[in-house]
């Protein structure tokens, strides 16, 4: 699987999206009739599809609206919801930002304190407008922010840093026992980010309901340039749905893969299926909502970080509401909007019932997939050539 690099030492190949396609299949379904839920911590949504933790793409509102169309958005605990009372007044700040000055204001502004008491007011305002609460955190606040949510009546929660292990080390502070976290929440726990077979399993004999795979792929997030690190999310995320295949022979628990990043048009994520994905998480194409509070705008969420950023903020623009990405009909040619629409049709032309069904399709390498015949696109800047 390795090629030698150099003397003494081999690297493996790796592929990303735009490296493989899918093949259709000897039989063909209904696009109508395929199933697309997905279930997690004992619940099943409609919508396989979970909106990323990022201050851009969720707030309240868009919790609320991203439940009533049958998927889940995820609030960031560490974000300005909770930091601000208003945080509309402190979102449009960064959003009317020169590029120049984009990150110094965020990094300035994630410098004020957590209000505890905010995490159970957002936690219940999604609640009491009938939302799935999902929220995240990093590791060093998971204990505490995670009673508060708990009290508050929140669905699930994710604990998320760059690269998460349960072999982490440190003698500065004390370090988050996944293992005993897990078992001592009392709703499921989704855990990431990670992109290896060994990790992933590792985080599922913790107790994990659930693992995040990416690190760096985000449309926003520049890790891979500043700290060299990542996987690219085709062969990280079969690599981990390998790991949750044998954890499920072994123990009997499946446990959910959700691809995160990478992915901003519907044939990204179809083929994130085809890995082995049972569900995908995504930023980019949210924060194009009307609903999204970035206002076009949307950064990653290591961004904020005091001495190095790993993020930029990037405009996306406004293309239409949630309702049009997710369900369309779609109003521009990019493949970004009806992301449902594309996944149950990929689902028909590749024979495809079910989302576990898709995990098996065939694979090829493809390079020239994203621009084989596609030269006046190219040329004119429209559809596959933007």
């Amino acid at each position: 699987m390795a090629e030698w690099i150099g003397i003494g030492r081999r690297a493996r190949r790796c592929y990303g999206f735009d490296e493989i396609a899918l093949v259709p299949g000897a039989q063909t379904v209904n696009p109508n009739e395929v199933d697309t839920t997905f279930q997690i911590g004992g619940k099943k949504f409609k919508v396989p599809i979970l909106a990323a933790a990022m201050d851009g793409v969720v707030d309240v509102g868009f919790a609320v609206e991203m439940s009533k169309l049958g998927g889940i958005a995820v609030l960031n605990l560490d974000g300005v919801q909770t930091r601000y009372e208003n945080p509309d007044r402190v979102l449009e700040q960064i959003s009317k930002a020169t590029p120049q000055k984009a990150t110094e204001l965020i990094q300035s502004i994630y410098t004020t304190s957590i209000k505890e008491r905010l995490i159970s007011k957002r936690i219940k305002e999604i609640k009491n407008k009938k939302g799935t609460a999902v929220v995240s955190c990093i590791p060093a606040h998971a204990e505490k922010f995670s009673r508060i949510a708990i009290a508050a009546g929140v669905d699930m929660f994710i604990v998320q840093s760059t690269v998460t292990s349960v072999k982490h080390t440190a003698k500065e502070y004390k370090s988050l026992d996944l293992g005993k976290f897990c078992k001592s929440v009392s709703v499921p726990v989704i855990l990431g980010n990670c992109v290896t077979y060994e990790t992933a399993l590792g985080l599922m004999e913790a107790g994990a309901a659930g693992l995040l795979i990416g690190v760096g792929p985000g449309a926003a997030c520049t890790t891979r340039g500043v700290l060299g690190i990542g996987v690219p999310q085709v062969t990280a995320t079969v690599d981990a749905s390998s790991a949750r295949d044998f954890y499920f022979k072994k123990s009997g628990r499946y446990v959910p893969i959700i691809t995160d990043g990478g992915m901003n048009r519907g044939g990204d994520i179809c083929k994130a299926f085809a890995s082995g994905a049972d569900a995908v998480m995504i930023g980019s194409s949210f924060a194009r909502a009307k609903e999204a509070p970035g206002r076009g705008y949307h950064w990653g969420m290591a961004t904020s970080h005091v001495n190095l950023p790993r993020g930029t903020r990037i405009y996306v623009g406004t293309t239409g509401a949630l309702k049009d990405i997710l369900f369309g009909p779609a109003k521009v040619d990019d493949g970004s909007q009806n992301l449902i629409g594309a996944l149950k049709t990929s689902m028909g032309s590749l024979g495809a019932s079910r989302i576990k069904e898709m995990n098996y399709v065939e694979i090829i390498i493809a390079p020239s997939i994203q621009t084989e015949g596609k030269i006046f696109q190219v040329g004119q800047r429209v559809g596959m050539g933007k």
